[in-house]
């Protein structure tokens, strides 16, 4: 009996269990649904919020687009314009030119016409005189003379002086357009050179290891690169200092040698120098080849290319000299194309002009002489020997004494002046630059008659403003020239500076 109640109990026990795991089990089922459908429901919410951001997205694109449509059309028109512009100016210049033109040549036959009056006029005086007062011819062609010119004088004085104007006004004009287009064409960038370079180094810890044991380390380098070499707070950099470019450079590349290599001691760095040594020479040799196969000169021995390429480390005012050089030449060969002159001749003028600044910090005497030896060492041009001693006015350019014989010579001195000028080729101290400015108003100030003066365009430029009630229209003129000429004398500027002098009269009345 008790085992039948025994497995009744079991039976019933059993049934209750399976009862109660299903129960469970169906909980869990529909917890997983409920979980599933919420998932579903949140991926859809986020996938309208995907779709939302990519059309606003491409809203913005579509956007941005169009404005950057609208802007390039906008530098067409513009463009378009501005040469639409250009073209009515030079028609204008054109048809200006050929007035003028015409201008001049009714100015020189209304001046042979009254040549040929005058000349009738003394003829019938002469006559005249002889007849009446009973002259010597003598007598009578002085009275004559005198006569004549009392008459013409005023008229013959403003007419030479208006056919004078325009001379200086149309050559000073075609000059500065050659200038002008020949600057253009050989645009360049500017690059400033100093007397320091700064190498980069891995660490501090490494300062230590170029000073080395008790500076050792840092004595051997600077006696055998000839440099200086500060090292201060500044983080992860060291500074080779040295007025000799080359020397400059070659240390450089020495320490950063010894710097990837991370051995340093004096073996070493003389070892890290000769390797130096032959990679800045090497430097060297092409810079010189690749200037000449530049401008197209074919006819220089190779010792002379290597000086050129020195040049490529060298500076002068912050402006590299080899730049300086070979943008001169670019310059000088459009303008002796223009007006005629020899091109190879004022190429090599121009690059070679300052070749005895390659020389100049290792042997004595002034650059120019240096660069006059070493031409007449390679049996140049005589034309390249002249432009190089005429460029900083050694021999005079201008018609005086000594001076240089052939235009390719002048077309380097004026070169060199349009190069070493242009903004920002060379460098200038602020206080040479105010102190320049000051003594430009100051001797403007100095002549009689002035009343105001402005120095203006970085200096280029004055303008004097004088009392109308003491100079007259010649004396301004006379002003301006006595104000260059005094500018020449006493100053140092590169380029020219232009005098602008203004005789203005003002009369103020009232109507009441």
């Amino acid at each position: 009996m008790i085992a039948v109640y025994a497995a009744i109990g079991l039976v019933v026990g059993g049934a209750i269990g399976y009862l109660i795991r299903q129960s469970l089990a169906g909980k869990k089922v529909g917890s997983a649904e409920a979980r599933a459908e919420k998932i579903l429901e949140e991926a859809k919410n986020r996938e309208k919020e995907i779709l939302l951001e990519a059309k606003s997205r491409s809203l913005e694109i579509i956007d941005q687009a169009k404005k950057q449509e609208a802007d390039f059309r906008a530098q067409i028109v513009r463009f378009e314009e501005r040469i639409d512009r250009k073209e009515k100016e030079l028609d204008q210049k054109a048809n200006q030119l050929d007035r003028q033109k015409q201008d001049v040549e009714t100015r020189t036959s209304q001046i042979k016409q009254v040549q040929e009056e005058v000349q009738q006029l003394r003829a019938k005086q002469l006559e005249n005189l002889q007849k009446i007062a009973g002259m010597t011819r003598e007598e009578a062609g002085k009275v004559l003379l005198e006569n004549a010119e009392r008459l013409v004088k005023d008229d013959m004085v403003a007419l030479h002086k208006k056919l004078l104007d325009q001379a200086h006004e149309t050559a000073e004009r075609d000059a500065r357009n050659i200038v002008a287009q020949a600057i253009e064409r050989v645009a360049s960038e500017v690059t400033a050179e100093v007397t320091t370079t700064v190498v980069q180094i891995p660490n501090e810890e490494m300062k230590g290891r170029i000073i080395g044991k008790e500076g050792r380390n840092i004595r051997a380098f600077e006696q055998m690169m000839g440099v200086e070499i500060l090292i201060d707070d500044s983080p992860d950099t060291v500074v080779i200092s040295g007025f000799n470019s080359i020397r400059r450079h070659v240390a450089k590349l020495t320490l950063e040698k010894l710097l990837a290599d991370g051995r340093i001691h004096p073996a070493r760095i003389e070892e890290a120098y000769e390797k130096s040594k032959a990679e800045i020479n090497e430097q060297i040799k092409q810079a010189g080849e690749q200037a000449v196969y530049e401008l197209g000169i074919t006819n220089f021995p190779p010792k002379l290319v290597h000086l050129i390429g020195r040049l490529i480390f060298r500076t002068s005012y912050g402006q590299n000299i080899l730049r300086h050089s070979m943008e001169m030449a670019k310059i000088g060969a459009l303008i002796a194309e223009e007006i005629g002159a020899d091109v190879q001749i004022t190429k090599q003028g121009c690059l070679l002009h300052d070749i005895g600044k390659a020389l100049d910090q290792d042997l004595e005497g002034t650059h120019v002489e240096l660069g006059r030896k070493v031409a007449e060492k390679f049996n140049l041009d005589q034309r390249v020997i002249e432009a190089i001693t005429s460029h900083h006015a050694d021999t005079d350019v201008t018609g005086k004494a000594e001076a240089a014989q052939s235009v390719e010579a002048i077309i380097v001195d004026a070169c060199d002046n349009i190069s070493g000028a242009r903004p920002g080729a060379r460098k200038d101290t602020l206080e040479n630059y105010l102190k320049r400015l000051g003594d430009l108003e100051a001797i403007a100030n100095s002549f009689e008659g002035v009343e105001k003066t402005y120095a203006i365009q970085g200096g280029r430029e004055i303008r004097v403003f004088v009392k109308p009630e003491k100079l007259d229209d010649y004396a301004c003129q006379k002003l301006a020239r006595d104000i260059a000429n005094r500018l020449e004398q006493e100053l140092k500027f590169p380029g020219e500076i232009k005098v602008h002098v203004i005789r203005e009269t003002r009369v103020v009345e009232y109507a009441r």
